[in-house]
């Protein structure tokens, strides 16, 4: 079975993502890729989470031709090939439908720096304009809106994309990200949140690049 780590990983952290109550059902996506073959393993369209196996994951080159796989790949494997093709960095994208980044998308509103944590995603969470699932209207506002600058982005009237490394990276920064929309609801129904200023953000962001690390390296 070819990619079977890749395919592998990618039945482990839909479930895990389906745990973390960040999509229902069905919903969402997620896909890794293996840079040396150009190969992508991404999650099957209308398969359960929690029925998916290995073999059900599709693997697919960078144009969308089906290299190994019964199933057909997630509808939205557009912005997933387009994030691989505009950004060498990423190697892994996790889309969500969890229900504060939602709540935030359906009302258009980005996410600010109302706590250190958005520094997961870059100094805020911008908006990608509304267009249909599934369209190349939707993977070109993705990573045009994605840019270099950001982890995630949220889709108008839609959900959450994350992207990280690897999926354990893109899976945490949906999960942390989902955590400061909460806050920012939260904090909107009560008053005016009070947010971090740039500089602050850049100092996190940069403590950020260490974060984790165990081999006593400094930050920076």
């Amino acid at each position: 079975m070819l990619l079977e780590t890749e395919r592998q990983a990618v039945v482990r952290y839909g479930q895990a993502m389906l745990r973390a109550n960040l999509t229902t059902g069905t919903g969402g996506n997620l896909s890794c890729v293996q840079r040396e073959r150009g190969w992508v393993a991404i999650s099957p369209s209308g398969v359960p989470y929690d029925e998916l196996k290995p073999r059900d994951v599709v693997v697919v080159d960078l144009e969308g031709r089906k290299v190994e796989g019964d199933l057909k790949p997630s509808s939205e494997i557009g912005f997933h090939l387009a994030l691989y093709r505009h950004r060498r960095d990423i190697g892994a994208v996790v889309h969500t439908h969890s229900v504060y980044a939602t709540t935030l998308a359906c009302l258009h509103w980005e996410i600010p720096a109302v706590h250190y944590l958005v520094g997961f995603a870059g100094p805020k969470v911008p908006v990608a304009p509304y267009a249909t699932y599934g369209t190349e209207d939707l993977a070109r506002n993705v990573w045009q809106t994605m840019g270099t600058d950001y982890q995630a982005v949220l889709l108008a009237n839609h959900g959450l994309v994350a992207v990280g490394a690897n999926l354990p990276k893109a899976l945490d920064t949906a999960e942390e990200i989902e955590f400061v929309a909460r806050v920012f609801c939260q904090t909107k129904s009560i008053g005016d949140p009070v947010c971090l200023d740039d500089a602050e953000m850049e100092r996190v962001m940069e403590k950020f690049k260490s974060y984790g690390r165990q081999d006593g390296a400094p930050e920076g």
